[in-house]
């Protein structure tokens, strides 16, 4: 086989495969149905959103993917192998909802931590990570603390980290929940960029329909517990985005789509 055909053949492999995953806390004693019959197949470069009602189980979903969580029944397979092989052979990067930063780090000691546990050489664990702390827009910080950082640039230094060892899919669990409404819009502004650039695969766990709306390629609806997936709505959007774009019609029927099928996710 030539390395074409291989690259070819790679290219076909789901960044992300879920075949009628369920997953039951406590089965044997007061079980809690958090996910059922889960299909969803995420292509390498996509940027999926999940979205639902607090408690449908889009952070579990996320947490399974990841290797955090294990489904009672079903498959799941990431990059075409287990999540766990996935999680050992470091094929992507998990963002919290809180930065998770270590306080007695610097910005630059934090984004050096993934590499220097991959035992990288000291010169190469600064290079990658003055890199990515560049592409998040944070250069003339790296010898800051944690606590010397407003919530969003503790935010975008969390993301640098996550980036810092070159992961396939980038995994976000509400990220900027948190966060005021305007420097939420503008890391949408800069993930979306990053995303243009690089077109890492994304899954992205959010409350917000405008966030969804903006960022995402696919948007997953999710219904209220046992998780389900209600809808997957294609973005009609053009792939490079601004915010002005949250005011044209095609964005507003998007958004208008994804809260019908919430709507009708809470009525089944």
């Amino acid at each position: 086989m030539t390395p074409s055909s291989l690259h070819s053949q790679a290219s076909t492999v789901p960044a992300v495969q879920v075949t009628q995953a369920s997953l039951i806390y406590n089965p044997l004693q007061a079980p809690v149905h958090a996910l059922a019959d889960i299909d969803l197949s995420i292509a390498p470069g996509e940027f999926v959103s999940l979205i639902g009602p607090s408690g449908c189980g889009k952070t579990t979903l996320l947490r399974v993917i990841a290797d955090l969580e294990h489904i009672t029944s079903g498959s799941v397979l990431v990059n075409g192998v287990s999540p766990h092989e996935a999680r050992l052979a470091r094929a992507y990067g998990y963002v919290f909802q809180a930065p998770a930063l270590f306080p007695w780090r610097t910005v630059l000691g934090n984004v050096k931590l993934p590499l220097q546990i991959q035992g990288r050489s000291s010169a190469e664990c600064e290079a990658i990570a003055r890199q990515h702390i560049e592409r998040v827009g944070l250069s003339g910080f790296e010898s800051k603390y944690p606590w010397q950082l407003s919530g969003g640039m503790q935010q975008r230094a969390s993301i640098a980290r996550a980036l810092s060892f070159e992961p396939r899919i980038l995994m976000m669990d509400e990220p900027f929940g948190a966060l005021d409404e305007i420097t939420r819009d503008r890391l949408n502004e800069q993930l979306q960029q990053l995303w243009q650039r690089e077109r890492r695969t994304v899954v992205f766990v959010t409350h917000s329909i405008a966030e969804a709306v903006y960022l995402s390629t696919r948007i997953v609806v999710m219904s209220p517990r046992p998780g389900r997936i209600v809808r997957v709505i294609d973005s009609t959007l053009p792939d490079e985005r601004h915010l002005g774009l949250r005011d044209s019609p095609e964005f507003v029927a998007l958004a208008h789509a994804v809260r019908e099928a919430l709507a009708d996710g809470h009525d089944e």
